[in-house]
């Protein structure tokens, strides 16, 4: 084959140390020592470190121990000849509530070399049985102010006779709680213990608490509010969804040095009081009185005799689980960027960034002066603070000062999505950009993925979606944190889901959550609008519910998971068989649909119904794209009569969506960008009309001045498509277009996340209808997938998933000068970069160690091909395939490698296989 003066330059970065390959990163269940898990058959994640080129794992050894020490082994694997580093399983003895193991491993690799031992990570179980629960469920004993409903603070005092030399306490309530033990908060997680369906799962955590407790007199404490249990939540202002009551269930499991044990649970003896939260809401806000405070309520000490006692309740323990995923922490703060006065005459502060979470304050001043705080996203065109797209959430704090010195408040059972505060009750001269500070709250997720590019508009469409993730990946995936709904809405998740896997690892977030999908699906297999399906009623939509199959599919590309499909696989193919049976002759034509979601729409354009996509067709779509979803699954997992029975259904499926959509001369009964985009990802078109059908799409965004009209459903696969049939100019037209409507249009307004609607602010700075436009709704931001995936190119085959086969093709183009995308995947940094300069573009590409990548390289009618001077058929650790539709491909062990391609290439047309 020629080549046409194309010159390539590859050169791996040697780093200046010791040669020899080592074990890092241990993980269990995707955790760094996790503390409470009732998986009894763990899986282990291990990295490997070397500096050589082209390493790979050929064997390892796990070992797992009671002891730190490994004296006495629960479970030796032996040599395993495997290069499995990712969600290897234990396989030893049955493991014991509340026991903490130890484990280790090491690793031979391709050349040769042995491991040493890594470092010992551990484990520790949760409460494996119904019955290793001594605890009980207890409730205020006082009779409750059934309007206000002040949070509730229940208490015991103990005695403890010896050391000490282990605790673990494990807690839940119906509600939300904040533990104390002596004075000091248990644990850094808030909002617990998060947002299941409760009544079929309920979590519990655990904590270490054996620093807190002490030999002699103690005090275990909690504040309890509202929460999801049995507060406001859905629309019209419903309350005690899950049920009237709130409750607690607390238990300390202690061992003292001479190996003894003994248990403190909350049950009658414990005593119960109201204290300074006097109202607490999650849309509402919070309501603080020190003048109610109870000082050193969780300590000793205190005179607890006017406290109410408690009563015991027969709740159900059989729905109790350990907690799967990351917990909502504090991250981020902001301070003041300005304060000022609005021309309403309001006092008003901008932190610079829309955010999820609470403002803490510090105030001076007299007993009874009462601060109030309200929150919001934006100002109006007047520059006057905007509520009213808040809908009936009051989102306010309200805090009555005691006047004895400088006081501090901040919320503890509520949440905010805002940029701005309005504070009243506090004179203006007395604030201080020292004294408030915001705080952002969201699942603990570890950060995985970076991508920036030469252009700063599409750095902060960047930042604009992770800022979306951040602010709704809050226990659920909620599709915004503002208004009166703040709910899991499996639409949005959906969308969005395989973007939120490269910023952020969401393995055990979405696994926890899919969980409460198949909870909440019903027997029929239809799955609700929202998870938690706190409204109560089933009726699912095409493309909300396909949240069943999309999700567990999408979480196995980006992680390799495998468990997370065997576990979801019922709830996948129960969707399917619900769609089978409402159709008819194969055609899914019937029930209620959202359809393509917030579509653009025109007021003027004399083709009104241009924009709008035939609702039935959608649904034909999704229904074929989550049977093949269930097919790739039940081939993953070994199920060769589904991977059958479902090939011959998707067949008539496709089949009677071209009877009944498609003209004979490949003409779709909508002409939407979304309906030619769903046709064609979904390959619902032979392959002789896609061409034509990808034409199509060109002329119809074309028609609208380069600009997108999809809505939710269309939207993510937009440039996915453009690209895939050789229209990637197009899809760099459609990122870069920056009016109405637009992904920069917003960023051009102003925003610091992803809005709901393409036009939430008008161009002449007046809203969009208040009933629906949050600020903050991450859904459209799944053009990053597209972001990450083609244009930096950094990508992973389902064959080998989780990055463990790499598939790296850069899409340069746009008038971008440089583009670049990194990951750390679960094996390690994987990294896609290129650079336009001086008459060549240079690529930058990592691959971590135990991996392999196809890097796919422009090369039209190429000839000599060189690595630093040398031929690529000489290096070792490359070796180079055929050139296709128009890509050099590279096969690449791990290294960092330095191409240069001279001359920037022309894009080149692909077919329309994937």
């Amino acid at each position: 084959m020629k080549f046409c003066s194309v010159l390539f330059a590859a050169q791996f970065m040697v780093a200046l140390c010791c040669a020899q390959v080592k074990v890092d990163n241990l993980l269990c269940e995707n955790r760094t020592n996790p503390l409470g898990m009732d998986v009894t058959q763990p899986r282990f994640n291990w990295q490997l470190n070397s500096d050589k080129r082209n390493e790979m794992q050929t064997a390892y050894r796990v070992q797992v121990s009671e002891s730190e020490a490994f004296h006495g082994l629960v479970w030796d694997s032996g040599k395993i000849m495997s290069d499995s580093s990712v969600f290897v399983t234990y396989k030893g003895k049955p493991l014991l509530s509340g026991k903490r193991y130890y484990w280790r491993v090491r690793v031979w690799d391709n050349h040769g070399a042995a491991s040493p031992w890594s470092q010992a990570a551990w484990w520790q179980m949760a409460l494996l049985h119904t019955g290793d629960w001594k605890a009980k469920w207890i409730t205020p004993g006082y009779q409750e102010d059934t309007l206000n409903r002040p949070s509730p603070l229940m208490r015991k005092q103990f005695d403890l006779h010896k050391k000490i030399r282990s605790a673990t306490a494990y807690i839940t309530a119906h509600g939300m709680y904040e533990a104390q033990i002596n004075g000091q908060r248990v644990g850094d997680a808030y909002l617990t213990p998060g947002w299941t369906s409760y009544h079929h799962r309920l979590e519990y955590q655990t904590y270490d608490v054996t620093g807190m407790l002490k030999e002699g007199q103690n005090v275990v404490g909690a504040m309890l509010g509202s929460g999801w249990y049995r507060g406001i939540i859905g629309f019209s202002d419903k309350r005690n969804v899950y049920g009237k009551d709130i409750a607690l269930l607390l238990q300390i499991n202690i061992t003292y040095t001479d190996g003894s044990t003994a248990v403190v649970a909350s049950d009658e003896s414990w005593k119960s009081s109201t204290g300074e939260v006097r109202y607490s809401e999650i849309y509402n806000g919070e309501t603080i009185d020190h003048n109610k405070d109870q000082p050193g309520w969780a300590e000793q000490g205190f005179d607890d005799s006017k406290w109410s006692g408690v009563n015991v309740q027969d709740y159900p323990k059989d729905i109790l689980l350990a907690t799967y995923n990351e917990p909502v922490r504090k991250h981020e703060t902001f301070k003041p960027v300005r304060i000022f006065k609005t021309p309403k005459g309001e006092q008003v502060i901008d932190f610079g960034q829309n955010l999820v979470g609470w403002v803490m304050i510090k105030v001076k001043g007299k007993p009874g002066d009462t601060i109030k705080v309200w929150h919001a996203e934006v100002l109006d065109k007047l520059g006057n603070f905007y509520t009213e797209n808040l809908r009936a959430a009051k989102a306010q704090d309200i805090y009555v000062l005691k006047g004895n010195g400088e006081e501090t408040f901040e919320p503890h059972f509520t949440f905010h999505g805002f940029q701005f505060i309005r504070i009243q009750g506090y004179a203006e001269d007395l604030i201080k950009p020292g004294d408030v500070t915001a705080v952002a709250l969201y699942s603990d997720m570890p950060v995985t993925g970076t991508f920036s590019t030469s252009n700063p508009l599409i750095n902060q469409l960047q930042h604009n979606i992770q800022w979306g993730q951040r602010g709704n990946f809050l226990d659920v995936p909620t599709d915004c944190p503002q208004r009166d709904e703040r709910l899991g809405w499996t639409g949005d998740a959906q969308v969005f889901s395989r973007t939120a896997t490269f910023n952020m690892r969401v393995n055990d977030f979405f696994a926890k959550w899919l969980r409460d999908v198949a909870a909440d699906q019903g027997a029929n297999g239809a799955v609700p609008f929202v998870i938690p399906n706190c409204l109560g009623f089933v009726t699912p939509s095409t493309g909300w519910a396909d949240v069943s199959t999309v999700v567990p599919w999408n979480m196995y590309l980006a992680y390799g998971d495998k468990r997370i499909l065997s576990i979801q696989y019922p709830s996948m193919q129960a969707w399917v068989d619900y769609m089978q049976k409402q159709s008819r002759n194969d055609l899914w034509n019937s029930g209620f649909h959202f359809g393509d979601w917030l579509f653009y729409s025109v007021d003027d354009d004399t083709d009104g119904s241009s924009a709008i996509t035939d609702k039935y067709f959608i649904a034909q779509c999704f229904y074929a794209y989550s049977t093949q979803l269930l097919i790739n699954a039940a081939t993953a997992l070994g199920k060769q009569d589904d991977v059958n029975t479902y090939t011959a259904l998707l067949k008539r499926i496709k089949d009677a969506f071209f009877k009944e959509y498609v003209t004979p001369n490949g003409r779709l009964v909508s002409g939407t960008q979304t309906a030619y985009t769903l046709a064609l990802n979904f390959d619902m078109l032979p392959e002789s009309l896609r061409a034509q059908a990808a034409q199509r799409l060109v002329d119809n965004i074309r028609a609208y001045g380069n600009h997108l009209t999809t809505g939710f459903l269309g939207t993510p696969y937009l440039c996915h498509v453009l690209t895939r049939f050789g229209h990637n100019d197009i899809a760099y037209r459609l990122l870069l277009q920056d009016t109405y409507p637009s992904w920069l249009y917003p960023v051009k307004m102003g925003a610091t996340t992803i809005w709901e609607r393409w036009d939430g602010i008008r161009p002449d700075k007046s809203f969009e209808a208040a009933s629906m436009n949050s600020f903050n709704h991450y859904s459209y931001g799944a053009i990053g997938d597209w972001m990450y995936r083609v244009m930096a190119g950094l990508d992973t085959y389902s064959d080998q998933p989780g990055y463990k086969h790499i598939r790296v093709m850069p899409h340069p183009g746009g008038g971008f000068t440089n583009a670049s995308a990194s990951l750390d995947t679960y094996y390690g940094k994987a990294s896609s970069g290129w650079e336009v300069k001086d008459g060549k573009t240079n690529y930058t590409i990592s691959v971590p160690v135990n991996t392999k990548a196809d890097i796919f390289l422009p090369a039209d009618n190429a000839g000599q091909v060189t690595d630093d001077g040398q031929a690529l058929a000489a290096d070792k650790d490359i070796s180079t395939g055929d050139v296709e539709n128009g890509y050099l491909v590279i096969h690449a062990g791990s290294g960092t490698y330095h191409f240069a391609v001279s001359n920037p290439p022309t894009v080149t047309q692909t077919t329309g296989s994937k």
